[in-house]
């Protein structure tokens, strides 16, 4: 199911051919003074003339690390995570029999183990305590060639979330997959089952019949600064196996756009490269903090080297992502109910207006109508942060639950509204639905911009990241 679409997000952009007449943005109330200006499937490589390189970390590889929860003792967990051994080849098959295999489903913890040791660890003992906790995951899909049948195979990265089985990983490792398997540090071999994924997300969850497993331990997302100590382990190339590299968060809340889907990301410069996709990314407590998902590498046209740019999904993102796959089946988004058009740079200079997507249409009876939402109003601020597109929106969007409520700051008449919305639950559409409104309600000409340092690469980056 192809999810990359910018109708997945609760707010909904215009195609620029609905409206040729009546979107004068003077109308409906929007005048005054400017504002001032203020983030698949398998890896595919792709060689350009610019040398630009984006690699989704999935395609290749599996990876496996060790996990502690709280209160167990490093020398302890250094010790078991150096006896390893390969499995009874009969195990897998005798206990996984696929004409048997049925996935038994359980809800998931209300809270999930964290480190606090009350200093910070040693990168080698981080390892220690986390690299029984990764997998390797390997898929096979069945592809058609030029009329001819081909299986293709893919490997990737997860990590263990509970000790009965439930496996975060990122959605493009296993999209499209017929087959599954998970590979633990101790060479155990299981078939795995998808509870569910979201590709807009890039977060699925699997399912393996185990009992008594290492899980990780789960850190903060949302408290990390820049500058602190990160490792990430995976299967650099597929063949690394258990790789650790280690680097410093680069910067946070990148917005980072694949297919159309903003996404709000970790930047790390620890070495991330085929095969990582879907591992964790380790704190110094030996907590997980992301889910490594993608990189920038390559040179650009004047020949600049890019070096260092690696991408996470912080970690509270994935867990509430993976909590709603595990209990409902898909994503219980937050929804606006609005159609948008961004107001480019160039259009809200002309009529003195600040830059941000412009409210379209409000549909009856949602959230929005009930705030007070108006068509011709700016959307210049959400939950707090600053707002100039729709991108912005859709990616704090991502932030927030159905049902919470937040401020949310429109420009109306020369003047700032800041309207209290309840957010609804986005709807659920079909494939067919989805991909329908794609082709009607894709802005047209509608520009993105990566952060700010990023240069125009975004581009190049979509490109790429498919």
């Amino acid at each position: 199911m192809d999810e990359n679409n910018m109708m997945h997000y609760d707010c909904e952009p215009m195609d620029g051919s609905e409206n040729s007449q009546g979107s004068d943005p003077m109308q409906n109330g929007a005048a005054g003074g400017p504002r001032k200006p203020e983030r698949k499937g398998k890896i595919t490589g792709k060689i350009v003339a610019l040398l630009l390189v984006v690699a989704v970390l999935g395609s290749v590889g599996g990876s496996a690390l060790t996990a502690a929860i709280a209160g167990i003792h490093r020398d302890k967990a250094a010790e078991d995570s150096a006896v390893t051994g390969t499995a009874d080849e009969d195990t897998p098959e005798e206990s996984q029999d696929q004409a048997d295999y049925q996935l038994v489903s359980h809800s998931l913890p209300d809270t999930l183990p964290t480190n606090d040791t009350g200093k910070s660890l040693t990168e080698s003992e981080v390892y220690a305590l986390a690299v029984n906790s990764v997998v390797g995951i390997t898929t096979e899909a069945t592809t058609n060639v030029f009329g001819q049948q081909a299986v293709a195979a893919s490997s990737g990265t997860g990590f263990i979330l509970t000790e009965d089985g439930y496996i975060i990983t990122n959605q493009h490792v296993v999209e499209g997959a017929d087959t599954i398997k998970v590979t633990l540090y101790s060479g155990e071999s299981y078939d795995a089952e998808l509870v569910g994924g979201d590709a807009s997300y890039d977060i699925a969850v699997l399912k393996i019949e185990a009992e008594g497993l290492q899980a990780v331990s789960v850190g903060d997302s949302d408290t990390l600064q820049v500058g602190e100590a990160v490792v990430a382990i995976g299967n650099p190339l597929g063949e690394l196996t258990f790789t650790m590299t280690n680097g410093i968060i680069s910067a946070l809340n990148r917005e980072i756009n694949t297919d159309g889907n903003p996404q709000n990301m970790i930047q790390t410069n620890a070495a991330i490269n085929s095969g990582n996709s879907g591992g964790p990314l380790f704190d110094m407590d030996g907590n997980v903090i992301g889910v490594t998902s993608a990189k920038y590498s390559g040179s650009t046209s004047t020949g600049t080297t890019i070096e260092g740019l690696g991408f996470a999904i912080p970690i509270n993102e994935a867990l509430r992502v993976a909590y709603d796959l595990v209990e409902y089946g898909y994503v219980k988004g937050a929804y606006l109910g609005i159609s948008l058009r961004d107001l480019d740079s160039n259009t809200a200079s002309y009529y003195s207006l600040p830059v941000g997507p412009r409210v379209e249409s409000v549909t009856e009876g949602s959230c929005a109508e009930t705030a007070g939402v108006q068509v011709g109003d700016i959307i210049i601020g959400f939950n707090g942060v600053d707002v100039e597109s729709y991108n912005d929106l859709a990616g704090q969007l991502k932030k927030v639950n159905a049902g919470d409520t937040v401020e949310m700051v429109v420009y109306r008449s020369g003047e700032e509204v800041t309207l209290t919305v309840t957010l609804d639950e986005k709807p659920q559409t079909t494939e067919t639905e989805t991909e329908t409104e794609t082709e009607t309600q894709q802005p047209e000409g509608n520009t993105q911009e990566l952060p700010e340092g990023f240069g125009g690469m975004e581009d190049f980056f979509n490109y790429f990241y498919r």
